[in-house]
This record gives structure tokens, C-alpha cells and sequence, in this order.
């Protein structure tokens, strides 16, 4: 059976989507504020494994632990943690490309297995008025970067390069390839 080591229900629905079995247990890992670094794909994976690793002992099975941030300008963006921290990150998001980088790890007893994909996304130039009604909805505050492409933000989406689902948070045809790789990890499709 497959753990989700993860809160978001975003990455659930991604897996019922790619017809995953799968459980959810929350991790006990505590998520802190994106340190300055530019070496992006191991502070997700360091992070996902330690989301992985925080269940381990409570549940039996494959554990998957993600995580994701955005980068812009050489800065890593978390969730925010309010409203002012929201509005800053998306107006440096505005008019703008920035990647998104997720991490994940598959862990089963002693057996890991890591892996990170990046996705490029392109902002159209944001208006202050729409940033604010944005920020009105609530949507930005417990996403990386502070918007949901799946949400109002794939109004200011102009253009993708990768993989859409890594934007959402869980990069779904890098996990599959993860999945067949660890050896099916329980996760069998079919119907839950």
C-alpha cells in the first residue's frame, strides 16, 4: 500500500486521478521557512525525505513524502505566512518566469529512493487590483509561491514548459516512473 506522507489535498487528488491506491498519514515533519540556497532540487528532496521519514514508523507500506517551492529572481518561495508575504511574492512573480521544483521520496523500511522534477512557468504582468482579489479568495496562502495554477492563478499563466501536475505539487509521470522503478511500491492500480 502507498502512504501519502503529505496534508494537501491537492496531492491526493492526484493520485485518485493516476487511479493510485493510497492512504493518507500526516507527517510529523515541522515545514520551516526555505533557507537561501541555490541548490534548489536537494532542498526538495532533503525535505520530502524527511516528510517520508516522519511517518515511517506510524504506517506500513511505501511512503511518498513531496515537496515543493518556487524560485524567482534566485529566491525560494515556501508558503507564505500571510497576506503581505502573499502579495509580495506574487508581484515578484508578475510579468515574470519561474521554475518550480518538486522533490520526492519513496521510502519503504531501509529502502529510498529520491527524485526532483522542474517545471518553468511564465506570469503575464499582474495589476495591483488583481493581485488584491486574489488575495481576497484566500487561495495563496498554503500554496508554494502563493498561487494554485489549478485555481484563479491559471489566469495569469501565460505559458508552461514541463510538467503541469509538478506545478499543482506532485509531479504524477515522474512518480510512475519512481513507482515502477521501487518496484511497484504496493501502489497497484485499480479502484478505491
Amino acid at each position: 500500500m502507498l502512504i501519502l506522507a503529505s496534508r494537501s489535498p491537492r496531492r491526493r487528488a492526484l493520485l485518485r486521478a493516476a487511479n493510485l491506491r493510497f492512504r493518507t498519514v500526516a507527517p510529523a515533519h515541522e515545514e520551516a521557512p526555505p533557507p537561501r540556497t541555490r541548490r534548489y532540487a536537494a532542498l526538495v528532496t532533503r525535505e520530502a525525505l524527511a516528510k517520508a521519514q516522519s511517518v515511517v514508523g506510524r504506517a506500513r507500506g511505501t511512503v511518498l513524502g513531496a515537496d515543493t517551492v518556487v524560485v524567482c529572481d534566485g529566491r525560494v518561495l515556501g508558503k507564505p505566512r500571510g497576506a503581505v508575504e502573499a502579495r509580495r511574492m506574487l508581484r515578484l512573480l508578475s510579468g515574470r518566469w519561474h521554475r518550480v521544483y518538486t522533490g520526492l521520496a519513496l521510502v519503504e523500511g531501509e529502502r529510498r529512493l529520491l527524485g526532483w522534477e522542474r517545471t518553468e512557468v511564465a506570469f503575464r504582468r499582474l495589476s495591483n487590483g488583481e493581485i488584491e482579489r486574489y488575495l481576497a479568495t484566500g487561495e495563496p496562502m498554503d500554496k508554494a509561491g502563493a498561487y494554485a495554477i489549478q485555481g484563479g492563478a491559471a489566469a495569469f499563466v501565460r505559458a508552461i514548459r514541463g510538467c503541469y501536475t509538478n506545478v499543482i505539487g506532485l509531479p504524477v509521470p515522474r512518480l510512475m516512473e519512481m513507482l515502477a522503478e521501487f518496484g511497484g511500491a504496493g501502489a497497484r492500480r485499480g479502484r478505491r
